[in-house]
């Protein structure tokens, strides 16, 4: 029974996936506002099919710790999942994500066309020259920016090579920091087909504010934001 009920997500998730980025680009000459309409629309739904379908449900810790203003989100990364629920997540954002992902039809258009930060992984300095111009001048718009230190997808159980990029745009645009954890990996794996029952669980930790950001060694603040994100995933069971 759980393989059909996986199967019927996952069929559901290729359809509506397009459709509504097909909406969020048909919407954008309206303005953003329009489109992320769309956006946060198409994450409640998935999480509706996941809760219907699969027995997933969502819980979101630790909303006391977000600022009224934008900032840099620095997430765990293990699964679709959090990809998802980004919009319903946190107040309208950019993603800092690699640049070959503009290429998947209508989803990466969809994502192009919203001001999303697409990096070359080939250049590491002019990458990071990218981020911090691209990611200031976005937090000055009041948007929230949102990077995974890991760059890619971690196991459940493993940790990721963690790059200080989201630190350096927050030093250098003198934002502060909202790190994020989470277990969703366990229930939407990596590459899994099988979406097991539970619930996902998203933990805002407290906030980093400018003034500490600017303050601290990058070295230190990066090794301070993997110690936490780890040590709540794991305590999660992610």
């Amino acid at each position: 029974m759980l393989v059909i009920r996986s199967a019927l997500f996952n069929a559901s998730f290729m359809i509506l996936t397009p459709l509504f980025s097909l909406m969020v680009i048909l919407f954008r000459p309206f303005g953003f506002s329009a489109s992320w309409f769309w956006a946060k629309t198409w994450s409640r739904t998935i999480f509706l099919l996941l809760r219907v379908l699969c027995g997933i449900r969502i819980v979101i810790e630790g909303k006391e710790h977000m600022p009224d203003h934008a900032c840099v989100v620095v997430a765990k990364h293990q699964s679709a999942a959090e990809t998802v629920a980004m919009p319903i997540l946190v107040p309208p954002y950019t993603w800092i994500l690699k640049r070959e992902l503009f290429n998947v039809p209508f989803f990466g258009w969809a994502l192009a066309l919203m001001g999303t930060i697409g990096i070359r992984r080939g250049s590491p300095r002019e990458a990071i020259k990218q981020v911090i111009s691209d990611g200031t001048a976005m937090l000055t718009k009041k948007r929230w920016v949102v990077i995974f230190p890991e760059g890619t997808r971690s196991a459940v159980g493993t940790t990721g090579n963690y790059q200080p990029g989201g630190i350096i745009l927050a030093q250098k645009a003198k934002s502060g920091i909202l790190p994020m954890a989470h277990n969703a990996g366990a229930l939407w794996p990596k590459r899994g087909f099988i979406k097991k029952p539970g619930t996902i669980t998203f933990r805002f930790l407290p906030y980093i504010p400018a003034d500490q950001v600017t303050a601290i060694k990058r070295n230190d603040l990066l090794e301070q934001l993997k110690t936490d994100i780890e040590a709540a995933t794991r305590e999660l069971g992610g």
